[in-house]
């Protein structure tokens, strides 16, 4: 079918392909929510935007990274003890330092490029993590760590793409890299990771298929096996008794149904295999205008070693049994109540491309010094993000806005490449609150409009709350609304809901963004005293 309405409330959804051209259909479950079970887990398991997942075990500990694109720092890792229960753990790229300024904002800008469908893995033989990612489709860089949430080194370059990489530290300890799109090949690295030995093709996608891509490498039970996406529907899995092939392939899953009303069809991720011996598969869900956000189901295997999803009414479960993990840790949660008292910022923290960190500091608040002279809030460095909570979920911002100057603009803003925000505008000594919207990208993501003031109140004393609350359900017309407050009690509405764009090819979901920048020059400064993000 072609053309037909998605109207909000609809009981069908409609999914597009990776080039918009076709549609599939699927039914789902409309009306309200129900709790699940005890005993059972729901999916999304983590209802943010983490994307292109690879994940790991390490003793009892299970370990998530992800796409940021250009968000700083990079490559972000999520921690779990149970497989369903995650938290913020650390960065596998402290700072975007890709050979580029355009990831300072440095006269060019790098969105969309950056950190994509990297891969972690940790080699027990010399007790290190390893992060292997492609920056701008033409070379790979290696960084390492000893601990997750420690300190990573940038150690290669690599000049040529791991297009998608996917890991694997063989029984031998050799480590290879599966990567490509439609043609997949296997890299042999070097015996300290650190450069290639080999490379060859191993598979050709098939016309029927299409594209594969996203690759993750495995060996179970004396075979090799790669597992492939097709963006935006479908997985399958290559098998050989050998790295280098040949393989074999099998369709996985292709349209089944998924776990989110409105959401798209699960796909691309990794596999992991519990202490018990269980295995998992967690994979992403298209959400937007939230992004794209993780969720996991058993797999099960045949007797001839082919992997199954395990699904519920013929598709992926909404709900499932929890895995049989015994643990007793716990982990902090995922939403935020920071006011930002320590001596660097948590790893839930990350800047719109990499910050000057001359402009920046954490003393009882977090002080925001203007960094750069600019109209428009997509060139302006040291805008600091957070990503959204779905479905739904409400940021404050506690803002001393006492220091600003002439020609400065401090707030909250609503940031994708269709964008608005809340905050305090200084102008001939005077300040006021307004709502701005109407800030877009267009094609090669530049700045297409630098926002319109929607509506403004005057104001004064000094200190300011700001409050954005986001419905980012999957589907079109879902709306931002941004309030204020003078006593951190009582809000007043500010200004027209903001439609958020639910389109994919930024790629990244809506972020909560503090900013402050200058019009006229460089010298004013704001203080964040708190952050607090809520859902309900």
């Amino acid at each position: 079918m072609q053309g037909a309405s998605t109207a909000d409330g609809a009981n069908i959804v409609q999914y597009s392909d990776w080039n918009g051209a076709n549609q599939q259909w699927q039914l789902v479950r409309v009306g309200g929510t129900t709790q699940p079970p005890a005993g059972t887990f729901t999916n999304p398991v983590v209802w943010q935007d983490f994307a292109d997942g690879d994940i790991i075990r390490v003793g009892d500990t299970y370990y998530y990274s992800a796409s940021n694109m250009h968000y700083s720092p990079g490559a972000p890792i999520l921690r779990s003890y149970d497989l369903v229960n995650w938290e913020y753990a650390g960065h596998s790229v402290p700072r975007l330092d890709f050979d580029s300024a355009a990831y300072d904002l440095g006269g060019s800008r790098a969105y969309v490029k950056g950190v994509f469908a990297s891969t972690l893995n940790y080699r027990r033989s010399n007790g290190t993590y390893y992060w292997i990612g492609c920056v701008e489709y033409n070379r790979t860089y290696v960084y390492t760590a000893s601990a997750v949430d420690g300190a990573w080194s940038k150690r290669a370059r690599i000049n040529n793409c791991y297009y998608d990489a996917g890991l694997l530290i063989d029984d031998d300890d050799t480590m290879y890299v599966a990567y490509g799109n439609t043609t997949i090949s296997v890299a042999q690295l070097s015996a300290d990771g650190l450069s290639q030995v080999r490379a060859q093709q191993v598979f050709q996608t098939p016309s029927s298929v299409g594209t594969l891509e996203g690759a993750r490498f495995y060996k179970r039970g004396g075979y090799y096996y790669i597992w492939l996406t097709r963006p935006a529907n479908g997985q399958y899995v290559l098998r050989s008794t050998s790295p280098f092939g040949p393989y074999e392939m099998r369709q996985v899953l292709l349209d089944m149904p998924g776990p989110i009303s409105g959401g798209g069809v699960p796909h691309q991720g990794g596999l992991v295999q519990t202490q018990a011996g269980d295995w998992y598969y967690m994979s992403f869900v298209d959400a937007f205008p939230g992004g794209r956000v993780p969720a996991l189901a058993p797999i099960s295997w045949s007797s001839d070693g082919w992997p199954t999803v395990q699904t519920v009414n013929g598709g992926w479960g909404a709900t499932y049994p929890k895995p049989n993990i015994s643990t007793t840790r716990t982990v902090q949660p995922m939403t935020a109540n920071d006011t930002f008292t320590g001596t660097r910022l948590g790893p839930r923290w990350e800047w719109n491309h990499n910050p000057d960190d001359t402009r920046w500091s954490l003393s009882n608040g977090l002080r925001l010094q203007t960094a750069t002279v600019t109209n428009d809030l997509y060139n302006a460095r040291n805008t600091l993000t957070h990503r959204v909570q779905g479905p739904a979920s409400t940021a404050t911002v506690e803002l001393d806005y006492s220091t600003m100057r002439d020609g400065d603009r401090s707030g909250l803003a609503m940031l994708r490449d269709s964008s608005a925000w809340i905050g305090i505008r200084r102008d001939n000594g005077q300040t006021r609150v307004v709502m701005t919207n109407g800030l877009t990208m267009g094609s090669g993501w530049t700045t297409t409009g630098t926002g319109t003031e929607a509506a403004s109140a005057g104001i004064s004393g000094g200190r300011i709350w700001l409050r954005a609350r986001a419905d980012v359900r999957p589907g079109a017309g879902r709306q931002a609304t941004f309030s204020y407050s003078t006593d951190g009690t009582n809000f007043t509405a500010l200004g027209p809901g903001f439609t958020l764009n639910n389109a994919w090819q930024f790629y990244p979901g809506y972020r909560y963004a503090m900013f402050n920048y200058a019009t006229q020059a460089l010298g004013g400064s704001v203080t964040v005293k708190r952050f607090q993000m809520t859902a309900p």
